[in-house]
C-alpha cells in the first residue's frame, strides 16, 4: 500500500463522496484498451475545481503518493494505468466550457469537456474545433498525450492548437503557461513542454483552444485501389502535388475486410483512401476533379462520393470505428497497437515493410493511418495471455519503429510513449533524454506525478 493513512483521511475529508478506495472503481480505473495491464490503483478522487486539484496534489506531495491523471481512458499505451500503485485522478467532473470568444477564435474550457461536446456548443457560432482522435476524448487528456487524427494533415495537431493552460504542479502550485494573445516572445514555451507530457510533469486544469472557421463546402469519398503500395503512393503523390485534403486516410485489406463483416458495408477487400476536401464550392470542387485525375493515375477506382451530412458522417464513422471492428476479425483477441510517423517521402516504404513483417510473423494486423501527414498504425490481434504471440507483436513494433527512426522519423506520431514505447525512448532522444529527465526532477522531484511513464529513468 503505497498510500498513508493519513494521507487517505485527507483526501476523504477534502472530497467527500468524491473519493474512494472501492473496489469497483478502482478496476474500472485500472483497464487498458490494449494488452497493457497493472494491478488497478488504490484510490480514485474526482475533484471539481482547479482548487481541489491543487489541494490533493499538495496532500499527494506531502504524503509521496502517486497521481495519475484520467480523462475518458481510451489511450493506447497504457498511460493511465497505476503501476505504483497511487491515486487516479479522474478529471471528468471538470467538465465546464468557461467562455467561447468567436471574435478571437478560441475558447476555454476544463479538462474533463470533450471534443464532441465542444463541437455541440459551438454549432450555433460556426466555428468547431478540428482535432478528431476518432474516440471522443476529453481535451485534457488529448493535450497531456498530444493527440492528432484524421484532421491533422489540414488543421494541426493538438500542440498547434492549444494556446494556452492552467496547470497544477506535483506540490500543488498553481501555474498558467501561455497569453490568448496571438504570439509572444516572452520566456519558454511552457505550453508546449505540458502538451505531450502525459501527465508526468502536473495535471491540466484548463485550456485556451484555437477555433477555426467551418467550411462552406465539404466533400468526402472512399477509393479503392488494387495494391498497398499504389494507395501510398497516391497519398504521397497528393501532398507533394499541393492539393489541400481536410482529411486523407488509409486502410489496408484487412481493415477493408473488418468493416464488411462488422458494419455492413461493401468494400472490395483491398486497400483503400478515405478523403476530404473543404472550402468554397468551387475550389471543392477543383480539389475533387484533381484528386480524381491523379488517383486513376495509381489505379484508384469506385469512387464513392459522400457529398450529404449523413454520408458523410457515415462514412468517418466507419473509419472510426476501426479499432473495434478490427478487433472483430479475431473473437476474443486483445491487440498491441501501435504507431510510427516518417517523412512523407519514406511512406510507402515504410507502411510495405511493415506489412510484410507482420505476413512473416503469422499475425493478424490490420493497418490504418492518417497518411497525410506520414502517420499510420498496425493493430496486431493477439490472444490474452499467450506470451509467444506478444512477443511476436512486440518484435514487429520494434522493428516498424527502428525503421522509422532510421529514416528520420519518430517512434510514436501520435499515441504517445506511456508504458508501451518506454524501452524505445533512448534510441529516438539519446542524450536529449538527459534533459527530459532533468525537467522531470525539477517540476517533480518527488516523482509522484504518474510514474514509471515517459521516462525511463528518473536521473
Amino acid at each position: 500500500m503505497t498510500i498513508a493513512n493519513a494521507a487517505l483521511d485527507a483526501l476523504s475529508a477534502l472530497l467527500g463522496p468524491r473519493f474512494t478506495t472501492g473496489m469497483a472503481e478502482r478496476e474500472l480505473h485500472g483497464g487498458s484498451e490494449t494488452f497493457h495491464r497493472a494491478p488497478p490503483p488504490e484510490a480514485v478522487a474526482w475533484p471539481a475545481s482547479t482548487a481541489e486539484v491543487s489541494a490533493v496534489l499538495a496532500i499527494c506531495h506531502q504524503h509521496r503518493v502517486p497521481v495519475i491523471g484520467w480523462g475518458t481512458g481510451t489511450s493506447l499505451e497504457g498511460h493511465a494505468l497505476a503501476p505504483q500503485g497511487g491515486l487516479v485522478l479522474d478529471m471528468m467532473k471538470m467538465d465546464r466550457i468557461l467562455s467561447i470568444d468567436a471574435e478571437d477564435l478560441q475558447t476555454t474550457v476544463q479538462p474533463g469537456v470533450t471534443r464532441e461536446a465542444l463541437n455541440l456548443e459551438l454549432r450555433a457560432t460556426g466555428l468547431f474545433f478540428p482535432v478528431d482522435p476518432g474516440a471522443n476524448a476529453s481535451l485534457g487528456g488529448m493535450a497531456s498525450t498530444r493527440a492528432s487524427g484524421t484532421t491533422a494533415v489540414r488543421y494541426g495537431t493538438m500542440r498547434d492548437n492549444v494556446i494556452a493552460l492552467e496547470v497544477v504542479l506535483a506540490d500543488g502550485t498553481i501555474i498558467r503557461t501561455g497569453t490568448k494573445a496571438a504570439k509572444s516572445s516572452a520566456g519558454y514555451d511552457l505550453t508546449a513542454l505540458f502538451v505531450g507530457a502525459e501527465g508526468t510533469l502536473g495535471i491540466i486544469t484548463e485550456l485556451t483552444l484555437r477555433l477555426h472557421g467551418q467550411p462552406e463546402e465539404v466533400a468526402a469519398a472512399v477509393c479503392g485501389f488494387p495494391t498497398l503500395e499504389q494507395a501510398v503512393e497516391c497519398v504521397t503523390a497528393t501532398i507533394q502535388s499541393g492539393i489541400p485534403m481536410a482529411r486523407i486516410e488509409f486502410v489496408d485489406a484487412d481493415a477493408a475486410r473488418a468493416f464488411n463483416a462488422y458494419a455492413g458495408t461493401h468494400l472490395h477487400e483491398g486497400p483503400h483512401l478515405m478523403v476530404e476536401f473543404n472550402g468554397s464550392p468551387t475550389s471543392v470542387q477543383e480539389d475533387v476533379a484533381r484528386f480524381g485525375d491523379l488517383a486513376q493515375e495509381f489505379g484508384g477506382t469506385g469512387f464513392e462520393w459522400a457529398t450529404t451530412a449523413e454520408d458523410r458522417a457515415a462514412l468517418w464513422k466507419m473509419r472510426h470505428g476501426a479499432y473495434r471492428a478490427c478487433l472483430a476479425l479475431r473473437p476474443g483477441a486483445t491487440s498491441l497497437t501501435t504507431d510510427v510517423c516518417v517523412p512523407m517521402s519514406q511512406l510507402p516504404a515504410a507502411v510495405a515493410a511493415a506489412a510484410a513483417d507482420i505476413k512473416e510473423v503469422g499475425l493478424i494486423g490490420p493497418m490504418v493511418g492518417h497518411v497525410g501527414d506520414g502517420n499510420f498504425h498496425a493493430q496486431m490481434l493477439i490472444m490474452p495471455g499467450d506470451a509467444e504471440e506478444l512477443a511476436r507483436a512486440k518484435g514487429v513494433a520494434t522493428r516498424m519503429a527502428q525503421r522509422a527512426l532510421a529514416v528520420g522519423g519518430t517512434i510514436t506520431g501520435e499515441h504517445g510513449v506511456g508504458l508501451g514505447k518506454m524501452g524505445l525512448m533512448p534510441a529516438q532522444h539519446g542524450a536529449a533524454l538527459g534533459a527530459m529527465a532533468a525537467l522531470k526532477k525539477a517540476l517533480d522531484p518527488l516523482n509522484i506525478m504518474n510514474p514509471g511513464k515517459m521516462i525511463p529513468v528518473l536521473a
